[in-house]
């Protein structure tokens, strides 16, 4: 019974290290998001942030900033998704395959 014992707490410490390592992947993560036909981007972080944003000039037009701010939504939408696909799949390979019990997050 002992070694079995020792065998879990070594499966935790290697889990825990997969954690630690998919931790710092995912702060590393960054994505790109367009609308607009890519006269706006938006790079975003792994936590969310917004790293970058590149705004073609011709869309600066006075009285029109409606259009620029949806564009700048979509934008930030596409980069979200594309952190969270990212983000799925990390867990997905963090985890191996483990049922998981519904609305299970992983700590990143």
């Amino acid at each position: 019974m002992m070694k079995d014992i020792g065998g879990l707490m070594k499966s935790m410490q290697q889990m825990q290290a997969k954690v630690a390592d998919a931790q710092k992947k995912m702060e590393d993560l960054q994505a790109e998001g367009q609308s607009g036909a890519g006269m706006v981007k938006l790079t975003l972080t792994g936590d969310g942030r917004l790293a970058a944003i590149a705004i073609d000039p011709s869309l600066m037009v006075a009285g029109e900033q409606e259009i620029l701010e949806d564009l700048i939504k979509a934008a930030f939408e596409d980069g979200r998704k594309k952190i969270e696909a990212a983000r799925a799949g990390m867990e997905k390979d963090l985890m191996g395959g483990l049922p998981l019990p519904p609305g299970f997050k992983m700590p990143f």
